[in-house]
């Protein structure tokens, strides 16, 4: 299956909210017709109901594919609206959060090609990193089809097994809340510096976003461009020193930050 197979058996979307609404407007920006797509939504946002896709009509017999985008604690109530597409040619990719694959082969049935996909929020701006992974029933033109409705809203990467999923969840699923703790962390230390709060948070913003975009197209890595910043006896010498500390620094609390949110999603998935 291709892009073509799309448009012309047709897209059902289960859910329009910020995830989903950022990859429709992707599919469509890359030329899917929108008389292709068919949205599931109690409540269609104005900007959707301006698209020109099917909302809350009866859906086409065999889609090519069928994207999950409701939040967990909808997922009973949403999953029987595309409970027929079970077990046959269509395609089914989920981006809900903590929902393991077994959930959706109870409803959908065991021979329904399933993937599971785990984008993280930056994805609304078409910046984030997609992980994914197939049940037995996917083949690899199923991960090329998934993999090429991901990309509207960033990089894709495949994993080997579905465990893996809980570190994902723990790096680059949870990550932007890191990140953006850092940025307020950052900024309420300059502020204690005596700079103006506002001075202060257009400082930590533009500095997170300047260096990961250097960290990420820069040929050389990020331990490197830490180095090339270090003078010896130097300003960020002395902070550094603070922040690499093994006891108390970067190194033990975002590995007993990621180590909980790890935890915390495999609990999920048992709940």
């Amino acid at each position: 299956m291709n892009m073509t197979d799309v448009a012309k058996r047709g897209l059902v979307l289960l859910g329009c909210g910020k995830m989903g609404s950022a990859m429709l407007e992707g599919w469509l920006r890359t030329g899917l017709p929108a008389s292709s797509v068919w949205v599931i939504d109690p409540n269609p946002s104005d900007w959707l109901k301006d698209q020109g896709v099917h909302i809350g009509e009866g859906l086409p017999d065999n889609p090519a594919v069928a994207i999950i985008a409701v939040k967990p604690q909808m997922m009973s109530e949403a999953l029987p609206d595309v409970e027929k597409l079970g077990n046959g040619e269509t395609l089914v990719v989920s981006i809900a959060a903590g929902t393991p694959i077994r959930t959706f082969e109870e409803v959908l049935g065991e021979d329904t090609p399933i993937v599971r996909a785990m984008p993280n929020t930056p994805a609304a701006i078409g910046r984030g990193i997609t992980a994914m992974v197939g049940n037995g029933q996917v083949q690899s033109d199923h991960l090329d089809l998934a993999e090429a409705l991901l990309l509207s809203v960033g990089e894709v990467v495949r994993l080997s097994k579905e465990d893996q999923m809980d570190a994902v969840t723990a790096i680059s699923g949870s990550g932007p809340a890191y990140v953006f703790h850092l940025i307020e962390s950052l900024a309420a230390a300059g502020l204690a510096q005596g700079l103006s709060a506002e001075l202060a948070m257009q400082l930590a913003k533009a500095t997170v976003a300047g260096a990961g975009d250097l960290a990420e197209q820069s040929d050389e890595n990020p331990a490197q461009l830490r180095k090339n910043v270090t003078s010896p006896n130097g300003t960020t010498q002395a902070a550094l020193e603070v922040l690499m500390d093994n006891k108390t620094g970067f190194p033990s609390l975002l590995r007993k930050a990621v180590t909980a949110a790890a935890n915390r999603s495999r609990e999920l998935a048992n709940e």
